[in-house]
């Protein structure tokens, strides 16, 4: 026993998935996204900029510069391209997370420096008497904070 099949007189097919939508503000709403996203990216990079200190903090190092390194001494050579230079006793301990190190120098912590490097690793200077070289740059808590670009043992 043979049975046969006859093909149906319609074909059937199978609903589409994809439709088009037809919304002519979808447009406009696209563009006002995109604007709005490339708006957010700058407004982003705009205050990364900022809060880098871009001014001039932080870049105490340029090309060509010399750095020296030894048991006594560590950074840039060149003491005239630095504008501010003090001495005292090299502490750990910033304040308000601002700084890494600072100095005891006079009577009280009113007289502390406190001091970060872009340039130097102040470590291994720690508990001696010391001169620095650097640059000031502001801070909020700390009423003298400088970026430190050379130090040198004095004692």
């Amino acid at each position: 026993m043979q049975e046969v099949l006859e093909p149906q007189s319609k074909p059937q097919v199978a609903p589409s998935v994809v439709r088009k939508f037809s919304n002519p503000t979808l447009g406009k709403k696209n563009l006002i996204l995109g604007v709005t996203s490339i708006l957010v990216v700058l407004a982003g990079i705009g205050t990364g900029y900022l809060f880098s200190g871009a001014k001039g903090g932080g870049k105490l190092i340029k090309s060509g510069d010399s750095i020296k390194v030894t048991q006594n001494e560590a950074g840039i050579t060149d003491e005239s391209k630095f504008s501010t230079t003090t001495d005292g006793i090299l502490t750990e301990g910033g304040i308000g997370g601002e700084g890494m190190y600072h100095l005891v120098r006079g009577s009280g912590p009113s007289q502390y420096a406190y001091l970060t490097s872009s340039v130097i690793d102040m470590g291994p200077f720690v508990g001696k008497k010391v001169q620095i070289w650097g640059e000031t740059v502001s801070g909020k808590k700390a009423g003298w904070l400088i970026d430190v670009g050379k130090i040198k043992v004095v004692d």
